[in-house]
């Protein structure tokens, strides 16, 4: 809608895609710019699909009803076993979400009255004026219309949305998470506190292995964004279809204040279909054990020799690789080439000496309603689908995938990113305690 611009704040408008369990709302149509006539309504918002009502009166309420099913002017009742009515503010802070009682009669589909829930318990346009008619009685629909609008029939504003992606949100998050300031410090005190278990191992080792474009490098400059407060780049990334890592680069994380963190990222070329291009996957033992030094450049038709002058011929345990990241786009898990996805589960096979985790990259291509908020990535089914997905096809458990969405065109650091990014650096801390427990060194620590 091109002459109008939609009241809901990002709030409210989060609330609300919770409530629907949808990925985004277009604004269709606008009283105040279009007019309170039910006539306009229907000539706007008839063979939309499913829509929402969303109304805003003087007491500050703001309330409305949803269908699934979409208006027509047919004169009929529509049968809907999804409508509900609805309160995002009021004097109680909680919203409120009534359902119908009678499917049957959810939304009368009447072309002389506006969008009309449980034929007259809610009535909006009501006698195409700035109102709305409201019967609580009425058995399709239960509810106090004190607590619905505040007992204000007036209207200030009505505005009606389509509603896409419809149960694109789970009821239930499949990890629940605390999307606060305070979570985000939290996270971050316990990654700069962090100390490797052994005594012979001052600094958590990280490979970092994936796909090309997928955002190996981008994941680093983001973990390094949250630690700085401002968005940096310091790993070369980019988006070209052939890989733009092309030597083995260790970088270490600082905090704001200069100081480095326990943790090393070690980047690599990233992985191709094509033989002979990429990450060779039979340089992964010598990556592992230490052999590779920092700046090799890599060679897709060639492993490093250990005859080679740079060779690290006895590297230490502290030199050697702790837990291996494989970084996947999210949104290509399904159309993964047959040759490449081979080459992921060769990475699972020739890793399994040490912790792996998988990190889902560009969730919020995977999801559109994470396109500005990514607090909702554990109640959308899409993102937690391609986790099932990946753990299918790599034989891994769902606790060793987490989703990410790293910097790419911010300019500011947001809280919601950062908790994402620190919650899959600190699952790979976890993970490698087990690690460096069962280590024979270990006991003589």
């Amino acid at each position: 809608m091109a002459d109008g611009k939609s009241r809901l704040t990002q709030e409210k408008k989060k609330v609300l895609l919770q409530l629907l369990r949808c990925e985004s709302l277009s604004l269709l149509y606008k009283a105040t710019v279009h007019g309170y006539h039910v006539n306009t309504f229907h000539a706007i918002c008839n063979k939309q699909g499913p829509t929402v009502v969303v109304a805003y009166n003087k007491s500050g309420y703001i309330y409305g009803g949803f269908t699934a099913q979409s208006y027509s002017s047919s004169g009929q009742y529509l049968q809907d076993e999804k409508a509900f009515l609805f309160r995002l503010k009021g004097k109680k802070k909680e919203p409120l979400k009534i359902p119908f009682k009678s499917a049957s009669r959810a939304v009368n589909d009447t072309p002389s009255y506006g969008p009309n829930f449980g034929d007259g318990a809610l009535i909006f346009l009501y006698q195409n004026s700035s109102a709305v008619f409201t019967n609580p009685n009425i058995a399709n629909y239960t509810f106090c219309a004190g607590d619905l609008h505040g007992n204000d029939n007036t209207l200030l504003e009505c505005e009606v949305y389509r509603v896409e992606g419809l149960g694109a949100l789970l009821e239930n998050p499949l990890r629940k998470v605390e999307w606060t300031a305070g979570q985000r410090e939290k996270l971050m005190d316990e990654i700069r506190t962090f100390k490797p278990s052994l005594n012979s191992v001052p600094k958590l080792r990280v490979l970092l292995l994936g796909t090309v474009g997928a955002g190996k490098s981008s994941f680093f400059n983001s973990v390094n964004s949250a630690f700085q407060g401002y968005v940096a780049s310091d790993a070369l990334a980019g988006s070209d279809s052939t890989s733009v890592t092309m030597q083995y680069r260790t970088y270490e994380v600082e905090t704001a204040d200069g100081k480095p963190l326990s943790i090393v990222f070690c980047d690599t070329m990233g992985l191709e279909e094509k033989e002979g291009a990429g990450l060779n996957i039979d340089e992964l033992p010598s990556l592992l054990k230490g052999h590779v030094p920092d700046r090799y450049q890599f060679n897709p038709c060639a492993i490093l020799n250990p005859n080679a002058p740079d060779y690290i011929k006895s590297p230490s345990l502290k030199d050697q690789i702790h837990c291996v990241v494989l970084i996947i786009d999210g949104s290509k898990v399904e159309i993964l080439p047959e040759k490449l996805e081979a080459k992921l589960r060769k990475i699972r096979k020739e890793t399994s000496e040490v912790p792996l985790l998988v990190i889902i990259t560009k969730v919020d291509e995977v999801c559109s309603a994470l396109a500005e908020d990514v607090s909702d990535v554990y109640r959308s089914k899409a993102v937690v689908e391609q986790m099932q997905l990946t753990g299918e096809k790599l034989g891994i458990p769902l606790c060793q995938i987490v989703p990410v969405k790293n910097y790419s065109s911010e300019i500011e650091i947001k809280d919601d990113v950062d908790i994402l990014l620190l919650m899959a650096v600190r699952q790979m801390l976890r993970l490698t305690k087990g690690y460096f427990k069962s280590l024979p060194l270990a006991k003589g620590n």
